[in-house]
C-alpha cells in the first residue's frame, strides 16, 4: 500500500510524521505501508516569518527527519492528479516527467497570494508570500541604499491591512533604518479597502494594533485600494497617488492551483471542502489538509483558517486518518477548539489573543517574547530522532494550546 503526500509545508510535514507514527504504533513496516512525500525541496519554508530580514535563512531541513521515520522523499513538482486512476504526474528534480500511483493521497499543497489584474501589479509589486518573493523584496530593500535620498525611496506602501500586511508594515521601519541609516526617516503606509485595520481581528484587539501603528509612525489609509502601480509609485482608487519605490502586496491568499484538479466542491478560496476526517467526500481516496482544505474545527460553526497553527494540527489528523484508512482501523475526526493569535508589531511588541472572539491576553514586550518563541521554536520541525519525531505528531496534542 502507498500513501502519497503532496507538499512539504506545515500540513505536509505533519501528515508524514503522523502517518509514520500510526504505522509504527500498529507494528507495521514500510513494506506494509509506504509513505511518500513529494515536494520541490526537502525543506520546510518557515512562511510565517518571511516578513523578517534575511529570509534566505528561514528554512529548516526535512530530509534527515523523514529518513529517521522511514518516509520516502521524492524531489519534484506534481502537475496533474488523476483520481480515477489514482495516479499523480509531475516533473522530477532532473527535469524528467514521472508518474506515481497511490492508494491514498493527501493534498497539502498550501496556498498562494491572490494577485488580481491590477495594472502594474505583476511588474512592480513585491510580497512576502513565498521564499523567493521574500528574498527578492529583501534584495530590493538593500538596493535602496544605492539610490539618492528621496521621498519615494524612503516610502513603502503595504497593500492590505490584514495579518500579513500589519506584520510586514510594522517590521519595515526598523528594516529600512538598518539599511538606509539610523537617521533615515522611512514612511510606511498601509492601504486597506475596508473601513478598519485588521478587519479579521475584531474590535477587541484593534485599539492595541492602532496604538502600535501610531507609535511606529505607520500611516493607515482606509476605504481605498491600489488601482494601478508603476516603477515610482501607486495610484489609489480614491484618486490619490503615493510616490513609492517599494509596494508590498498583502491582500489575500487562495489555495494552490492543484486543488482545482480534484473533482470536488471548493469554497471561495479554492479550498477543497472536506469532512471531519479531512477526506474529500466525492473522492474517498483523497484527503486534503492545511490551506488546501476547508475543514470544520468544532460544533460551533468555526472553520480552520489558512494559518500554520491550523495546518500543523490538520496535517497530523490527515496523516493519521489516511494511514488508518489503509490499515483498516478507526479514524480520528479532526477538531481544533483552542485557537490563539499572536501578531507581531515590530518594535512596538506584539499582541496575543485567545479564542475565536480574540480575547487579549498579552501585549507589548510580554507578547513579543511569546511571538519570538513561536517563531523560533514551536513551528520548527522536530529533531531527526525517530522516537522524538514520531511522538511530536500525536494528532490530539499537536498545537494543543
Amino acid at each position: 500500500m502507498r500513501l502519497v503526500i503532496i507538499g512539504a509545508g506545515f500540513a505536509g510535514m505533519y501528515a508524514a510524521l503522523s502517518a509514520a507514527r500510526l504505522r509504527d504504533l500498529e507494528g507495521r513496516s514500510s513494506d506494509d505501508l509506504e509513505i511518500v512525500l513529494v515536494a520541490p525541496e526537502p525543506t520546510l519554508v518557515v512562511r510565517p516569518r518571511l516578513y523578517e530580514p534575511k529570509p534566505e535563512t528561514l528554512t529548516a531541513p526535512l530530509q534527515e527527519v523523514l529518513k529517521a521515520i522511514d518516509v520516502v522523499y521524492m524531489q519534484g513538482s506534481i502537475e496533474t492528479v488523476d483520481t480515477a486512476s489514482r495516479v499523480v504526474e509531475g516533473v522530477t528534480a532532473d527535469g524528467m516527467r514521472g508518474r506515481l500511483s497511490y492508494d491514498r493521497l493527501i493534498v497539502a499543497t498550501g496556498s498562494r497570494l491572490f494577485r488580481p489584474a491590477i495594472p502594474g501589479l505583476a511588474e512592480h509589486a513585491f510580497s512576502v508570500d513565498q521564499l523567493d518573493d521574500a528574498i527578492a523584496l529583501d534584495r530590493h530593500l538593500h538596493s535602496l541604499a544605492d539610490r539618492p535620498a528621496s521621498n519615494g525611496r524612503n516610502t513603502v506602501v503595504v497593500a492590505g491591512g490584514g495579518f500579513t500586511g500589519i506584520e510586514a508594515a510594522t517590521e519595515m521601519p526598523a528594516r529600512l533604518r538598518a539599511i538606509l541609516g539610523q537617521d533615515a526617516k522611512p514612511r510606511v503606509v498601509i492601504v486597506e479597502r475596508g473601513n478598519a485595520i485588521a478587519p479579521d481581528m475584531g474590535a477587541g484587539p484593534r485599539p492595541v494594533i492602532e496604538e502600535a501603528l501610531q507609535k511606529l509612525g505607520v500611516e493607515v489609509r482606509l476605504g481605498a485600494g491600489v488601482a494601478a502601480l508603476d516603477q515610482s509609485g501607486v495610484m489609489l482608487s480614491d484618486g490619490d497617488r503615493i510616490e513609492s519605490a517599494t509596494v508590498i502586496w498583502a491582500a489575500g491568499i487562495r489555495a494552490a492551483p492543484l486543488t482545482a484538479q480534484i473533482p470536488a466542491e471548493r469554497d471561495n478560496f479554492g479550498r477543497l471542502i472536506v469532512d471531519r476526517d479531512l477526506r474529500v467526500p466525492s473522492e474517498p481516496s483523497v484527503f486534503a489538509t492545511g490551506d488546501a482544505a476547508q475543514a470544520t474545527c468544532d460544533d460551533l460553526g468555526n472553520y480552520a483558517l489558512m494559518s500554520c497553527q491550523h495546518a500543523t494540527r490538520m496535517g497530523a489528523f490527515a496523516g493519521h486518518n489516511a494511514a488508518a484508512d489503509l490499515l483498516r482501523i478507526p479514524t480520528k475526526p479532526y477538531h481544533q477548539k483552542a485557537y490563539v493569535t499572536c501578531l507581531d508589531l515590530g518594535e512596538a511588541g506584539a499582541i496575543f489573543t485567545r479564542g475565536w472572539d480574540r480575547k487579549v491576553e498579552m501585549v507589548g514586550a510580554e507578547a513579543k517574547k511569546t511571538k519570538q518563541e513561536i517563531n523560533t521554536v514551536w513551528i520548527y520541525p522536530p529533531p531527526a530522532d525517530r522516537a522524538a519525531a514520531l511522538a511530536s505528531a500525536d494528532p490530539e496534542r499537536v498545537t494543543d494550546l
